[in-house]
């Protein structure tokens, strides 16, 4: 297979994992006789401190140009002025809607290697593999933004918005993927208080109980949803829900893996190229340092293999080789919590390549 892949490497932690990554799939190629031609645009603080801009044209012509992309992070303390007119999260909001990308599919598997790594009782995590499916490109990350003078100081507003037919697209992506799966789909909303939420409520179950009735089918409120990820994270299956609650649910969820350095996503529209990455920020705290896990990256990495070149083989290869490194006990600091051996960054991924 010929593929053109755009890698982002964006701000901090980003550069050291995608070169990481860069590395396996350059092995990938090598083993499976495949031609991945690799090339590097400018995302985040890096693109507004050389360009002005937080996701160039270039950058962007060249993404939807691609079979696919994999994005480090963006962000840092540099770029942290919350009324900058120009912000590094303003290249990844952007680049998701430019591209059409609404579906971000979020798995949060814990490999049994890593229960003690978890704050929680390792029989909680027996079992644990969930695929939260999170809406992307509506909600209220995407409404109106406003603020005003008032007799107290300030008023401020963020809207949420969402339309019947964001809605049921993002509810077929995850009753799809149940049917993949074990069968059971839960929708996360707050119906109890908010309009929106009682749309989405109404939308997908309408969607779910036309055209999937072979599910299993339940609705949770999102503050009882952070409880039961927590208490009995084993029994969800797949899980959707809109933008800010999906944000939210999942960086608790990646605590049951132990590390954010862990948990990989895929970005995805109708059709086109996919953008895939970790769930983690930049960590500029310790960019350059070769101590950031790579894992989450180059899972990342398998996502893109599966879902954006349509390659499971090699996906699976890239998936088993982390999960062998993991059982010869290496580990980054994050996710450390005995005495295993601690590696650089650099180090767990030519462990990797070993293995694949």
């Amino acid at each position: 297979m010929n593929a053109e892949i755009v890698l982002l490497p964006g701000d901090g932690i980003g550069p050291g994992v995608i070169d990481q990554a860069e590395r396996v799939l350059a092995a990938v190629a090598d083993q499976y006789a495949h031609n991945f031609s690799l090339s590097r645009e400018l995302i985040g603080g890096i693109a507004i401190d050389k360009l002005g801009v937080a996701l160039p044209g270039q950058t962007l012509e060249a993404c939807l140009a691609s079979d696919a992309v994999l994005l480090g992070a963006v962000g840092g303390p540099k770029w942290d002025d919350p009324s900058a007119a120009v912000r590094p999260e303003q290249g990844l909001l952007s680049i998701r809607a430019e591209m059409g990308l609404f579906a971000n599919l979020r798995p949060i598997a814990v490999f049994p290697q890593l229960a003690d790594a978890s704050p929680l009782r390792p029989e909680l995590m027996t079992g644990v593999d969930i695929l939260f499916v999170r809406e992307l490109t509506g909600g209220i990350y995407f409404g109106e933004q406003k603020q005003a003078p008032h007799t107290s100081g300030h008023i401020a507003h963020s809207t949420m918005t969402y339309t019947t037919g964001e809605i049921e697209r993002i509810v077929r992506v995850a009753a799809d993927a149940a049917r993949l799966r074990r069968g059971h789909l839960t929708s996360v909303d707050k119906a109890n208080v908010l309009e929106v939420s009682r749309l989405w409520r109404r939308t997908a179950a309408a969607v779910v109980g036309s055209e999937y009735p072979d599910l299993d089918y339940d609705v949770v409120l999102v503050d009882a949803m952070a409880m039961h990820l927590i208490s009995r994270p084993s029994s969800f299956d797949v899980v959707v829900t809109g933008n800010l609650f999906g944000d939210i649910l999942t960086d608790l969820g990646s605590m049951m893996t132990g590390s954010l350095g862990m948990l990989p996503s895929a970005s995805l529209g109708d059709s086109g190229p996919g953008l895939f990455e970790p769930i983690h920020g930049s960590a500029p705290d310790i960019a350059g340092q070769d101590v950031a896990n790579p894992l989450a990256t180059i899972l990342a990495a398998a996502m893109l293999l599966r879902h954006g070149l349509g390659l499971e083989l090699e996906a699976t290869a890239v998936e088993a080789a982390v999960s062998t490194v993991l059982d010869h006990g290496l580990r980054t600091a994050d996710i450390a919590s005995g005495d295993e051996p601690i590696v650089g960054t650099a180090a767990m991924a030519s462990a990797v390549l070993e293995a694949l």
